[in-house]
């Protein structure tokens, strides 16, 4: 099998999943006899990627595997092709999910502690219904209330492979605490899918968090302003900074 079949036939299998897809689903592509050894595959790959540079697209691994997608840069003009407004998220919800992803596990009181503010109770059922956040466990205190961490669907949306390619906490401003950490407890693991996984007791339920009726002068579930959303197809890193620069004014 010449290595210009391959990388064709892993381009157009790219193309049509529609979604991520492993190395190892990439092998099963093609018959036992004549299926590609993982170096063959990882420098067919190699190869692909380095066909893209300079184009619209690339070829971008996530904790769910490789996919072809639109370059960063482009994605504001071939957004126009779906008229619908694109997915905006409020400063409170991308401070929240910020404080989830660095300080994981947390829960919501500790979020609550740092940010100053009671946490909408409609944030956590926003990250919760994107899959961008699971229940991991329990803090094994009073009440025992629910630990929050960060799922393979949150690397897959941010364009990261681990937990580890988050921006360097260095290079954000501290979100009302000072001491922030980079470093994740030890009470915990990034499990096989890129998803973090906490050492804690079943979940079997949670005190209920204080209840506000809005965030940041906005009622619950109220569509934020154009002054203090940010757009879907920002970076990671832009995205928090942008969120830990509002929070600090």
């Amino acid at each position: 099998m010449s290595e210009f079949y391959l990388r064709n036939v892993i381009e157009a299998a790219l193309l049509a999943a529609g979604r991520p897809l492993k190395r190892e689903e990439l092998a099963q592509l093609f018959d036992e006899s004549v299926r590609p050894s993982e170096a063959a595959l990882r420098e067919a790959l190699d190869v692909l990627g380095a066909e893209y540079d300079g184009r619209g697209i690339e070829l971008k691994e996530t904790a769910s595997g490789l996919r072809i997608q639109v370059r960063r840069e482009f994605a504001a003009e071939v957004s126009r092709l779906w008229p619908e407004r694109p997915a905006r998220y409020s400063r409170a919800l991308l401070e929240t999910l910020a404080l989830i992803a660095y300080r994981q596990p947390i829960t919501r009181g500790e979020i609550e502690d740092v940010r100053g503010v009671a946490v909408n109770p409609n944030i956590i059922k926003t990250l919760l219904e994107r899959n961008w956040v699971r229940i991991v466990g329990h803090r094994d205190v009073p009440g025992r209330p629910e630990l929050l961490g960060t799922t393979s669907d949150f690397l897959d949306y941010f364009g990261l492979t681990s937990l580890d390619q988050l921006p360097p906490l260095s290079h954000l401003k501290a979100v009302g605490d000072p001491n922030l950490q980079l470093d994740l407890p030890g009470s915990g693991r990034v499990g096989a899918d890129g998803s973090f996984e906490a050492d804690a007791a079943p979940v079997t339920g949670e005190a209920d968090a204080p209840a506000g009726g809005s965030i940041d002068g906005r009622e619950d579930g109220a569509e934020p302003g154009e002054d203090e959303a940010f757009d879907a197809q920002e970076s990671p890193a832009r995205k928090m900074l942008a969120a830990s620069d509002d929070a600090s004014e």
